[in-house]
């Protein structure tokens, strides 16, 4: 109503810009005409309104009601009495002003015409006006009005009767009132009309009448609209005559109207459903008997495709409300037609907040409400939902899309909904009874239960991120506390909300980690204890106690084989093999008091350094590599299988959320448009790249630069692999017993994150319609992971890979850095000669002498670039760039010689091992044995037997013929005093 008459003064302000102009003669006369007799009616409709007020309203006004009724009817009395007040001080101020140009000006133009300048105005007073007036009307407020027992309205009871006898021939008082204070308004809206449309029969074609016509016909629907709200007003007011008090006091407000009535236009609902059918224009109301239901409009939504009738030959309306559905049956089609279009306009009306201006005329927004609405609601009936309140996206009478329930005892969640329940990503938080905090959840959701990936903060300080199934944790997941009483730590595989399956348990408090399998939340089956102390053992578990015989690995390198208490103290029967060859096999006891004791044989025969007991190695035979993490590796899969859908992603694959924190800044989070980085992989621009970069040019930079995404879902499987490589092998679990584990885990990620890869491009092609390649042998596809996929990830598990190549090799390093502290003591010519080097490679020219310097003396001057060369070994974590430095160590060696025999000369085997003996010592790499190591561990397979080879021989034989090393005295004395 407001937007029509702001068009309307939308026109007239265009028709100001057109610029004055000045009328013909006969128009000027017509125009002053006009505004003469507007003067003339606003004049008078001013005095019929001075008398209303002072012989109506200022009486009424002055009435003491005693019954809470009358009390607040005089509310709704008082509010009626300011619209009429602003409705007279308007015509008051517009009189006045009208008059003064009529006084001043001799000339007049559409503009002086105030009615049409100022329509938006004047429709809004009007319409504010009849509303309170119609409310008014349906409370019965003049019955009790004309009631009133005060002495004031009984005194002025007979000139009331004379004045409306001037307006009304109606005898009942009521009825009088009720004309006096809307038939001369009315009135004065078609006076209005009227003298428009006069003027508009003089003007002709152009701007100024388009204002004009525009003008009537707003106020020809002001006419209709007042005509509709009296006529709903009677009706309404008809209606609560007819209800009982129960009904009335229940369901009579002011501002509702009754829209339609069954008993009026007949339709019924379901069988002993309902006796009667109200329409208001906010609610339906089912009656039966005694009682009745209320359908909220904003939450109700009307079929017509509904098949089901509800008896032959009637023709059914299915209605959809958040907790109920039933039917509505006419017995013709015309009458179904009729209640369909009048519950579709109630119900889009409700949805506006306003009613149509007119009520019921063509100008409607359309009569179809949309089926997606916004609002809120408190469930009543049974069931999951009962007592919540729900604020958010509905469709069809169900919760869908983004919302937040909220119950009487505290729970509420935020998040997305699908039909009826929590689907997509949510936040739940649910008060824990005992004391005064709550468990947090921020989960995915599948048909009202939790189901893939979320984060649980309980409200005892344990903190759970992985997947969940059927409202219980299942898959993949980590459990931890860090409160400072009992702070532990689980990473790996659960079923049914307990630990099962293979997984790893940290005991912060008593500085020890399980690594193994699990049953039912209880060490079950083969595991690993790995201590702070360096103690490691295996053994066997049930339900959290060990059985059986075990292995214990003592930090001096001992190992005993044999049953020991959880406190490592030897019983029974066991054997315990020393570092230095010798064996004790016997019975074991501890009795209080006289400490350990054992009865037995002890085998001297083999005095010597075992390695296959200083570095045993744990888990191997009872931890198959296929049979850790399956948990993660299952989810990815998954997502591959279900089609790598975007709306599943997160779900599957949410691992790359490190913190809570990213989700819950506040639950409005949920309403928040994503950051672009969000958006930066669509699923389907992954799948796309996929294809493109399928080549062996391109291939290994899209792979790094999915690996490093954690939006990826390659870099998310990298991610969680990190997780649980650094749960396994990181600070207690730092043991040079577990590095054939940890090395054979990083070359099986390397291969199934291949595998992914390949099911990605598979699935790529697939949706392209293009056909993928055959199937690879399995060899070939471990060589591809191999030598493109496991130098781009070993960078993220160095550090404890590395960490436990030092331990398992510090024996070895420990020798050779005393060779080389050994070695370091000799000049460069000195150590050259020790080495055997041949003189006529010697770089004597690189030996720039200074005052008082001898050649002998000068240290760390010869081949020198070869040795910044190596020492870059320690600055990369891929091994084929460590054979590459390697191999640039050797061309600087060659390249030194060639200079000093000014000629090319390729150094054979029994040249360059003195030369690169040299070069290592000079290198001082401190821990180059787990260096070696690691890089003939996990080099590409296909450069065994190559250059790369070659070379790293060579230095595996530097390092040992160091180690091996041992110095005279009388060459010690010799660099003494030759110094």
């Amino acid at each position: 109503m407001a937007g029509a008459a702001l068009q309307l003064r939308t026109v007239a302000c265009s028709a100001k810009k057109c610029g004055q102009r000045h009328w013909s003669k006969k128009l000027d006369m017509c125009t002053a005409e006009a505004t003469a007799s507007l003067l003339q009616v606003e004049e008078t409709f001013s005095a019929c309104l001075a008398r209303i007020d002072a012989l109506i309203l200022k009486p009424l006004l002055q009435a003491e009601p005693t019954d809470q009724k009358g009390k607040e009817n005089l509310k709704l009395f008082l509010l009626l009495n300011d619209r009429f007040q602003a409705l007279w001080n308007l015509t008051e101020e517009n009189y006045r002003i009208l008059k003064q140009k009529c006084s001043t000006s001799e000339s007049f133009c559409i503009q002086d015409i105030y009615t049409v300048w100022k329509g938006d105005l004047f429709l809004n007073l009007y319409i504010q006006y009849f509303i309170t007036f119609a409310n008014y009307v349906v409370v019965h407020g003049f019955e009790h009005a004309t009631k009133s027992k005060s002495e004031a309205w009984k005194h002025h009871k007979t000139v009331l009767k004379q004045f409306l006898t001037d307006f009304t021939s109606e005898t009942s008082m009521s009825m009088a009132l009720y004309t006096v204070l809307h038939k001369p308004i009315r009135d004065h809206i078609m006076q209005y009309i009227l003298l428009l449309t006069k003027l508009n029969e003089v003007l002709k074609e152009g701007s100024e009448k388009d204002v004009v016509t525009s003008a009537i016909k707003e106020y020809m629907k002001l006419e209709s609209f007042v005509s509709q709200v009296l006529d709903e007003a009677c009706f309404t007011k008809s209606l609560w005559k007819s209800l009982g008090y129960k009904f009335t006091d229940m369901l009579c407000v002011p501002e509702r109207r009754l829209l339609e009535d069954s008993k009026n236009l007949p339709i019924s609902a379901s069988t002993n459903r309902s006796d009667r059918i109200l329409l208001f224009d906010d609610v339906l109301v089912l009656i039966q008997g005694n009682s009745f239901q209320s359908f909220d409009l904003k939450l109700v939504w009307v079929d017509e495709n509904c098949r089901k009738k509800s008896a032959p030959g009637l023709y059914g309306l299915r209605i959809v409300t958040p907790e109920e559905t039933f039917f509505l049956s006419a017995k013709d089609p015309q009458m179904k037609a009729v209640w369909q279009w009048k519950l579709n306009q109630a119900v889009r009306q409700a949805l506006n907040g306003k009613r149509d201006f007119p009520l019921w005329g063509k100008t409607g927004e359309g009569t179809e409400p949309p089926s997606c609405r916004f609002f809120t609601y408190v469930f009543k009936l049974e069931g999951k939902f009962k007592s919540a309140s729900y604020e958010g996206e509905w469709h069809w009478g169900k919760p869908h899309g983004k919302g937040t329930l909220k119950w009487r005892d505290g729970r509420n969640h935020v998040g997305d909904f699908k039909e009826g329940l929590e689907h997509g990503f949510g936040i739940c938080l649910v008060p824990r009874r005992s004391e005064d905090r709550y468990d947090c959840y921020k989960c995915h959701w599948y048909k009202g239960k939790m189901r893939g990936y979320g984060i649980c903060e309980y409200g005892n300080d344990t903190v759970y991120k992985g997947y969940f199934k059927d409202d219980m944790r299942q898959g993949f997941g980590i459990l931890e506390n860090c409160s400072a009483e009992h702070p532990f730590k689980y990473t790996g595989q659960w079923e049914n909300d307990k630990k099962n399956g293979y997984g790893v348990w940290e005991d912060k408090d008593r500085g020890e980690r399980y690594i193994g399998t699990w049953l039912d939340d209880h060490k079950h089956g083969q595991g690993i204890v790995v201590t702070q102390s360096g103690v490691c053992y295996q053994r066997t578990f049930h339900a959290d106690k060990m059985v059986g015989s075990g292995i214990l690995l003592l930090e001096d390198d001992y190992i005993y084989e044999g049953n020991f208490t959880e406190d490592l103290t030897f019983v029974g029967k066991g054997k315990l093999s020393f570092a230095n060859g010798f064996i004790l096999e016997g019975t074991f006891t501890n009795k209080s008091g006289q400490g350990l004791q054992t009865h037995g044989i002890l085998n001297t025969s083999n005095e010597q350094l075992d390695d296959r007991i200083t570095k045993a190695q744990l888990g191997l035979e009872d931890f198959p590599v296929e049979k850790r993490w399956k948990g993660i590796y299952d989810q990815f899969l998954e997502f591959i299988h279900s089609g790598c859908k975007e709306e599943t992603e997160e779900s599957f694959m949410g691992f790359h959320i490190q913190t809570s924190k990213e989700l819950r800044k506040s639950q409005e989070y949920l309403f928040c448009q994503r950051g672009t980085e969000d958006v930066s992989w669509k699923i389907e621009e992954i799948l796309e790249e996929v294809v493109q970069h399928q080549g062996l040019e391109s291939l290994p930079s899209y792979l790094e630069k999915a690996l490093k995404s954690s939006l990826h879902p390659l870099g998310k499987l990298l991610k969680a692999l990190t997780i649980a490589f650094q749960a396994t092998y990181s600070g207690i679990g730092a043991n040079k017993h577990l590095l054939t584990m940890a090395q054979e885990e990083i070359k099986y990620y390397a291969k199934k994150i291949w595998e992914f890869y390949q099911g990605l491009l598979r699935l790529a092609l697939e949706q392209k319609g293009q056909l993928p390649e055959k199937h690879v042998e399995e060899d070939i596809s471990d060589q591809k992971a191999c030598s493109m996929v496991l130098p781009l990830i070993l960078p993220c598990f160095y550090p404890e890979l590395f960490m436990l190549y030092m331990l398992y090799h510090e024996r070895e390093d420990d020798l050779y850095c005393q060779g080389i502290m050994d070695l370091s003591l000799f000049p460069d010519i000195k150590l050259l000669e020790f080495l055997d080097v041949q003189k006529h490679l010697w770089p004597l020219k690189d030996l720039t002498l200074t005052t008082n310097q001898r050649r002998s003396l000068i240290k760390d001057k010869c081949f020198l670039s070869a040795t910044e060369c190596l020492q870059k070994l320690i600055t990369t974590v891929d091994p084929r760039e460590k054979l590459v430095i390697l191999q640039k160590t050797y061309k600087e060696i060659e390249s030194t010689v060639s200079r000093v025999v000014e000629k090319d000369y390729k150094l054979p085997m029994d040249d360059l091992l003195p030369l690169l003996m040299y070069v290592v010592s000079r290198a001082k790499i401190q821990h180059l044995g787990a260096e070696i190591h690691l890089i003939r561990d996990l080099m590409d397979p296909t450069n065994q037997g190559g250059l790369y080879d070659f070379l790293l021989t060579a230095l595996e034989s530097c390092y040992e013929h160091i180690q091996r090393m041992r110095l005279h005295q009388r060459e010690n004395c010799h660099v003494t005093h030759s110094s």
